[in-house]
Order: structure tokens, then sequence, then C-alpha cells
């Protein structure tokens, strides 16, 4: 049961009466006839269990892109159902509109929609949709609220892949296509073409020269199909919220960061496998086609959120162990901290760079630059001084890795993704993968 605004200045106009006979009996008389006409209004008002009311599927949605969700609303009973209807979604959704004006005559349907406009990666899903349906005076009205269920996947925005463009063509130069090839670690044969002046004549082909009856050349790229495991952190230092121009949190960055160099290794002719894992696997994907990989990412890495527990580093390393075999590219994206390294983290890529050719990518926190040039105030200059000392064991971790045959990417959030690709693209050149 429910009031409208009809029903308080129906009380309100009591006071006429009370001015007019004043004392408790005229209070009294009023406020019964107020009671009964709301309590009549209510029992004839039609019921709102008889609406039926059905949500249309909805499609995924990148991150920041407006999707309409449709609802079909049908009067099954017998009487004209006149009131409100509102459409719950959790805050994250971003749902405008959601109240709408209900008119319908028996066994008539009509379609209401809610444009959503979603904050927050991963599924966002409806509360309830409440219906409240009016009596013919307007005094009172019946109230029913029903979980309609709906589901709105938001995909991460995937921003770093106006960086792919750029990769790409140095991808193409790499690989050959507007570069003379040259024999090396990492590479494999490509063709045979004409011997030109400068060519090395280790690269000549005998046989093939003999039977051309001409000086012909081996030319090389880098090698394909080589395998590369992308493992993001999803423990507690992911949770991270980085402040900057976008403020973001740190596995969204990270997942940005997955996403382009998974997209760039595909193009290469490599294959991608990918673990999202803190203390077990929170998301795999196996590596397939190179059509069918990114919306593969997309869609596991879309509702991954922080676990706020310790990384487990020993069960990465077996879970890298079991994932790939051969030599590989192994990319870890987690957080570059002292406090990781102590939990078990150095133990285990110094076990993984005797193997494989690791790299660890990680985001800076933007907020640190700024708070190291405060000097307004006392306490700003200590606040300085940490933020220095901070950077300082970022840089000196990031040393102590290297030195044990790590990669060591970092970046803000904005450019790790542009700066990891870039690390993957000079490893391939080098002949490394």
């Amino acid at each position: 049961m429910a009031l409208t605004g009809r029903a308080v200045w129906l009380a309100l106009a009591g006071l006429v009466l009370v001015v007019a006979w004043p004392g408790w009996a005229a209070v009294g008389v009023w406020t019964a006839v107020c009671v009964v006409l709301v309590g009549l209004d209510v029992v004839l008002a039609p019921s709102p269990a008889r609406l039926r009311v059905v949500r249309a599927p909805l499609p995924a949605v990148r991150l920041g892109e407006p999707r309409t969700t449709e609802l079909t609303v049908q009067n099954t009973g017998t009487q004209r159902l006149r009131g409100v209807l509102r459409d719950a979604w959790v805050p994250s959704a971003g749902a405008r509109g959601t109240r709408h004006a209900l008119d319908l005559p028996p066994g008539e349907r009509t379609r209401v929609t809610v444009e959503l406009v979603p904050t927050r990666r991963g599924d966002r899903l409806a509360d309830r949709v409440t219906v409240r349906s009016r009596g013919p005076l307007g005094l009172g009205a019946r109230q029913r609220s029903a979980p309609v269920p709906g589901r709105l996947r938001v995909l991460p925005p995937f921003t770093s892949r106006r960086h792919l463009p750029s990769r790409l063509a140095r991808l193409r130069e790499l690989d050959g296509r507007s570069a003379v090839q040259h024999r090396g670690q990492g590479t494999e044969f490509d063709s045979l073409r004409d011997y030109v002046d400068g060519d090395d004549v280790r690269s000549i082909d005998w046989r093939a020269s003999a039977r051309r009856q001409a000086v012909v050349v081996r030319t090389w790229r880098p090698e394909r199909d080589r395998r590369v495991l992308l493992v993001v952190d999803t423990s507690r230092t992911s949770a991270a919220r980085l402040d900057g121009e976008h403020p973001t949190a740190r596995l969204d960055a990270q997942i940005e960061a997955a996403l382009l160099t998974a997209a760039l290794a595909a193009r290469a002719g490599d294959r991608v496998d990918l673990v999202a894992h803190d203390r077990r696997v929170r998301a795999r994907v196996r590596g397939g086609s190179r059509g069918d990989l990114l919306p593969s990412l997309v869609e596991a890495l879309a509702p991954l959120e922080p676990s706020l527990v310790e990384a487990d580093w020993d069960a990465v390393a077996t879970e890298v162990r079991t994932t790939v075999r051969q030599r590989s590219l192994v990319v870890l994206l987690t957080a570059l901290d002292s406090s990781v390294l102590d939990s078990g983290l150095l133990g285990v890529l110094e076990q993984l760079a005797t193997r494989h050719t690791v790299v660890l990518a990680a985001v800076d926190d933007p907020a640190l630059r700024a708070l190291a040039h405060g000097r307004s105030d006392a306490e700003a200059v200590y606040t300085a001084a940490a933020a220095e000392t901070a950077t300082a064991t970022r840089d000196r971790t990031a040393r102590l890795l290297t030195r044990l045959g790590v990669e060591v990417v970092h970046a803000g959030p904005d450019e790790l993704a542009p700066a990891l690709a870039d690390r993957y693209l000079a490893l391939k050149a080098a002949g490394r993968l």
C-alpha cells in the first residue's frame, strides 16, 4: 500500500472542518473519512500482480558506452491499470529514466526502455521492478516489487587499441615486408631472392643457385608460432586505486596492457595464453585462432575483480610450468613492490628466468610523481620525502630483477600498454622469443 499526493491534500482539507467546528470530534470524524476513502481506493485499485513483465536479453557493451534495456509489460487482468513502473539497477549500471507512467487497458501491452551507461566493468545486475497501481480516486495505490532478472556484461574499454596500428606497422617492418632480412637467433627461413651487391655471401643457397643457374640468397624473418603466456595478478595489490588524469584500479590498467600485447602477438603469428591468478585461477584462456583470441580474452577478463588475499606465487609458477613446457615469453602483470617480492615472487622469478624469457610489467601510481614535488609546508615536504623513498625503492627493485635476467617494464596507467607492446617488439627483433 502507498499514499499519493492527493491523500495529503485530502487530509489538509480537513483543516477547514476543524476551524468551523473546533474540537477532537471533528478531527476524529475527518480522520475516519480519510481512512475510509483511502482504504476503499486501495481495495479498488487493480492488482500489480496482474502485470506480466518480461525483459529482453542484453548484449554486452564496452565500459562507458550506452546500452538500452527493454521491458515488455502486459496487463493480464480485467481492469484498466494506471500507475508507475520503476526498473531498479545497481548504481554502477548508470541507469537513467527508470520511472515510467503506465496506462494499460485489459489485455494490452507496452514497452518501456531504460538507458544504461555503466561506470564499472563486469556484470551489472538488475535489482527489482516495482509497480505502483493507483485506485480510481487517486488517493492510494497498491505496490508490488518482483525480480525481473537482467544482466549487462560490461567489457573492458580496450582504449589502448589506438596504439595497435603503429605497433602493427613496426611489426610489418620487423617481419620483412618493408625491410631486408638477416639471419640470426630467433629467425626462420622466409623465401629466396636474387643476389644483389652487399648481401652476405653466407646467405647464398648454392643448391637453389645451381637449379636456377643464377645466384640466389635466403631471406629470414622472426620466428612465428612462439608461445606467449600472460599472467594477470588479481591479488590484493591489484585492488589499489591509481590517481591520475583518469583514476582507475591497477587491475584495469593491467587488463589494458594484456589485451594490447595479446592482440599484437596474435597478429605476429604467436600463440597467446592467459591466466588470471591470486591463490587460485580466476580466469584462463587457451590460445586459439587469431580471430577468436581477442573476444575470448575480453569475455574472460570482463567479470574479473581483485581478491583481497595474498598471491600464491608458488601456485603461479606451477601454473606456468603446466601451461607452457617449451621456452616461452612469460609476461607477469603485477605490482613492482618490495613487499610483493618478499612474499615469494623473487624466488619464483629466478626459477622462471632460467627456462623462459620473463617480463614483469607494473603500473606506476601517478600520484607519487605529484606528491614528490610538494614543498608548500612542512607536511608537504615530509610527504614528498616519502614519495621519493617509494620511487627509489621501486627503482632499486627493478634493478635487482634486471640482474636476475627479468625484463622490467613500469609506467603509468595510460603508458603501460604501449610500453609493454614496445618491449615485446624489441624482444622479437632481438630474437629472444
